[in-house]
């Protein structure tokens, strides 16, 4: 099947064989139906359908507005339908617009296909929507393919937006334009590139007329100027001839046109940018994507990549679907039938005030209120087809099917507000929130004829340019029940932040504060501060630091304490910044509400953050994003079980590499008999893991003559001793007076424990091995004494692994081992001689079994998909007698024996209530 031979059959009008033959649809099962309106007949056949979803052809092509009340007498017995209306020059295509279609583009929805187009996007729109010949698709799965479609659509057209924009900005550069003004500028001229495209005015096309017909390269500064001014200027104020070109202009008011602006004379290249920017749709962006991409355009080296990094509209439903939208539409489909409980839940929709603390550019925002006015457009819709049904009853001729339901918005866009610290994203997500609006506005005009005219604009959101860590946030809307929290704070950790975001974090949390609290906690104590007594929902996309790690318990200790619960959360996935080259992020996003119902709804993503999660509903959401009590996991000095031994760090040298031989000096100092006394193994955590060979000179106490005696103790004690002096750490500068030894020296007398550091998160197990007491250990890892290997099985049972991937912190997505977290918190109970003599024989072969592997590094053994039979049985045997230590109890999954571990958790630091 080519793209024309599609393009060829609705040229041609042959709509069964489009959709029955090529695309696999079903044939129709409903006989022509015939509709009267204003006293003329239309005949309308289905051509194809697909459980439920009938596709009708009408051979004419009357005015759209006779369109849509065919299109709402064919929807009396058809809710989701396909209209198609033709002739033999023009097509009008009138899409599904409920359920997953409902917030689409309705410039994309209700479209016009010329016969012979072959640039149409309407093929990609038809193969989304192709059935295998042995596809049992459902019908949500269907309209998600067409809402894929036209999400690309609009995402495609965003791209090549902010690309022009991206040129704009380049040459406001050239010309000297400054920062503030640029902004300014650019946010004004999307206004009106969008508005010349979008119906906002009449005549189309009025902004790009005026430009190529009234301004020229030279005064181009000043035209502009002399326009906004007038925009900016009520009708009846305005003082100009009749035949000014700036008459046909509405007054736009809202404060956009409004602030100072200081434009230096503009070059050719940008007027001819601007013009060329005019030629393009700007009625079919996606408000949400554009603004994102908008944010990237003073970033030379965004623009020079194109820009095409910005947050999906994907990742931001994975917010506020489960924090109101999905609870919203399933009670709009409980009332479907009852005018009552949908006059309910429209009121209750008009209470609601959103507020993004962290707002950007304002995507969460805009999508937000795209898909609300969406969900408030079905809910008049099915009122109006409720009433249709009782005058029908009532023997009423006809319903009216055009109707003024401005007047019953309660969705607006003063219902909405932001708060950013930077202006450029401020001002775009003032614009952008007026475009999306504008959107809605064209959806209701579709389906009743009419829409609010937004001109002169009474209605803005609030975009407060602060930082919201200092504001306080009742200022800009008082604390409520109603009021909703949502966003995408900074992703910065410890590491990462500055002075400044570190005093923000200790204004805000003050004693209470942790050391290691991320950034983003800040916005999790100022919505407790800010709500007080009061309910309401709330949510962020979270740093993984707020349910891993140490700091857990200090976060969630104030948060359960006021009485919240976590609502939903999406365990950690990957989140691509959009930051041009920026590395992808793990997140969590993570909502709370103070109420009993719905249940908690988990969603868990494969090792690594990729791919699709698996969702759950559960009875609670613990502070580490398990299934279960919300119990707090807190550090601890020594371990919390009686049968573990405190673990250290290994040795750390401090020493500039000096202390360390590489392969030619290791071969070298075996001529040097004094040296060669003091050479040792030395294992780190690359060492461990890939039994690389390394060496070091280990010298614990000093032995002068040793060192007058050797050339290479000579040369290496200098080295180090001259290494120490240049530094600029006092602790480091006194430790010159010993340069002959480690910098910090922790090697046991006994067998012990190597610990890596870290550990992919795709391994079964944690990996760890045994050595003797001749090879040094260095402080990559962590150590403990093990002459029998009874910790080596502890360390290396699943149970283990299992209470570090559900409390310990991570490296991006690596497991990290934390001696006072991670180890000393592991709740093993009390162990039988009996039990403790099966541990140690199971972990002797678990070491058996990698010994029978020779020339195999760990890495290479416990590779995720490949590690071989007879050590995967040997770590059965081992788990088998661990979990014996723990009693009954399905230990199937490891959710299971992270619930079995949380109990045993509880039950020793006093937490049994929660259980």
């Amino acid at each position: 099947m080519t793209d024309n031979r599609l393009l060829d059959l609705v040229d041609d009008r042959d709509f069964r064989t489009l959709f029955v033959e090529e695309l696999g649809w079903n044939n129709p099962d409903r006989p022509d139906l015939t509709v009267e309106v204003d006293d003329e007949t239309f005949m309308l056949q289905q051509v194809a359908g697909y459980k439920g979803l009938r596709i009708w052809h009408c051979p004419v092509l009357p005015p759209r507005k006779i369109q849509r009340q065919i299109d709402v007498l064919v929807g009396q017995e058809n809710q989701e339908r396909l209209v198609i209306f033709t002739n033999e020059q023009r097509q009008e295509w009138r899409w599904p617009r409920r359920a997953q279609l409902g917030s689409a583009n309705a410039k994309l929805l209700v479209h016009e296909h010329i016969v012979g187009d072959r640039s149409t996007h309407l093929t990609q729109r038809l193969q989304a929507i192709e059935l295998d010949f042995d596809e049992d698709l459902s019908l949500v799965a269907l309209l998600d393919r067409m809402r894929d479609a036209f999400d690309h659509e609009a995402e495609s057209a965003s791209v090549a937006a902010a690309r022009h924009m991206g040129t704009l900005y380049t040459e406001l550069e050239a010309c000297g334009v400054g920062e503030h003004d640029a902004t300014l500028l650019l946010a004004r001229l999307l206004f009106l590139l969008f508005g010349d495209d979008a119906d906002m005015w009449k005549p189309e096309g009025l902004f790009e007329k005026y430009l190529g017909e009234h301004t020229t390269a030279d005064n181009l500064h000043k035209d502009l100027q002399g326009l906004f001014e007038v925009l900016d200027t009520a009708e009846k104020k305005r003082t100009l001839p009749a035949d000014s070109p700036y008459a046909p202009f509405r007054y736009i008011n809202g404060g956009l046109f409004h602030d100072p602006l200081r434009l230096p004379p503009l070059n050719s290249a940008f007027r001819e940018a601007l013009i060329e920017a005019c030629e393009f749709d700007w009625s079919i962006i996606s408000p949400a994507v554009f603004g994102s991409m908008f944010q990237t355009v003073k970033s030379k080296e965004a623009r020079r990549h194109g820009g095409e990094h910005y947050t999906t509209e994907e990742n931001i439903l994975k917010t506020i679907r489960p924090l109101f939208l999905d609870e919203y539409r399933d009670r709009l489909k409980r009332g479907w039938d009852d005018k009552a409980q949908l006059t309910k839940l429209h009121n209750e929709l008009g209470r609601l005030r959103f507020l993004d603390p962290a707002c950007g550019c304002g995507n969460f925002l805009i999508v937000a209120y795209r898909e609300l006015r969406a969900l408030e457009l079905e809910i008049l819709l099915r009122r109006r087809e409720l009433d249709m049904v009782e005058a029908a009853s009532k023997k009423v001729q006809r319903a009216q099917l055009t109707l003024d339901v401005t007047g019953d918005i309660k969705v607006t866009l003063d219902h909405f507000y932001g708060i950013e610290i930077e202006e450029w994203p401020a001002r775009i997500a003032e614009t952008a929130m007026l475009l999306v609006d504008h959107l809605a506005n064209q959806k209701m005009a579709v389906e009743f004829g009419f829409a609010p005219d937004r001109l002169p604009i009474a209605l803005a959101p609030t975009i407060h340019h602060a930082n919201a860590l200092h504001t306080d946030w009742a200022s800009l809307i008082p604390p409520s029940g109603d009021v909703v929290i949502l966003g995408n704070p900074p992703f910065n950790g410890g590491r990462t932040m500055s002075s400044g975001q570190k005093d923000d974090l200790t204004r805000v949390w003050g004693k209470s504060m942790n050391p290691n609290f991320d950034y983003v906690t800040g916005w999790y104590k100022k919505s407790l501060d800010y709500y007080g007594h009061h309910s309401g929902r709330w949510a962020f996309v979270s740093t993984n630091s707020v349910c891993q790690g140490e700091p857990t318990a200090d976060l969630w200790q104030p948060i359960l304490s006021a009485g919240w619960r976590c609502r939903y959360a999406h365990r950690s996935f990957q989140w691509t910044t959009e930051a041009q080259g920026g590395a992808a992020v793990h997140v969590s996003i993570i909502g709370f509400d103070r109420a009993t119902t719905p249940r908690p709804k988990l969603w868990t993503y494969p090792e690594g953050g990729k791919g699709q999660p698996d969702v759950e509903s559960v009875v609670c959401i613990s502070p580490y994003l398990t299934p279960g009590p919300p119990i707090l996991v807190r550090s601890r000095r020594r371990p919390l079980s009686q049968e573990l031994t405190p673990a250290t760090f290994g040795s750390m040298a401090n020493d500039g590499n000096h202390l360390f031989l590489d392969q030619a000096e290791y071969e070298s100092a075996q001529s040097d008999p004094v040296a060669r006394k003091y050479i040792r193994r030395f294992v780190g955590a690359r060492e461990l893991m890939y039994d690389s060979p390394r060496w070091c000179i280990w010298m614990p106490e000093p032995d002068y003559s040793a060192i007058d005696a050797s050339p290479l103790l000579r040369q290496v004690v200098s080295s180090v001793r001259d290494y120490r002096q240049q530094s600029k750490r006092g602790a480091t500068q006194r430790l010159a007076t010993m340069p002959y030894r480690f910098g910090e020296v922790r090697q046991p007398s006994t067998d012990y424990l190597g610990i890596p550091r870290h550990v992919g998160e795709h391994r079964r197990y944690f990996i760890v091995a045994r050595f003797h007491s001749d090879v040094i250990c260095g402080d990559a890892n962590s150590l403990l004494p093990d002459p029998d290997g009874f910790l080596l099985g502890v360390l290396s049972s699943s149970m283990f692994i299992a209470w570090m991937r559900a409390i310990g912190g991570r490296l991006e997505s690596r497991l990290r081992f934390s001696n006072t977290f991670t180890y000393n918190t592991f709740p093993l109970p009390m162990v039988s001689d009996r039990q403790r003599k099966e541990v140690v024989e199971a972990a002797a072969g678990v070491i058996f079994a990698r010994e029978a592997h020779s020339g195999m590094s760990l890495a290479k053994l416990y590779d995720p998909v490949a590690m071989p039979d007879d050590l995967v049985e040997a770590h059965n045997i081992l788990d088998n007698a661990i979990d014996k230590i723990f009693g009954r109890g399905d230990m199937s999954t490891e959710s299971a024996r992270q619930k079995i571990l949380f109990q045993h958790y509880a039950s020793l630091t006093g937490q049994e209530t929660l259980i």
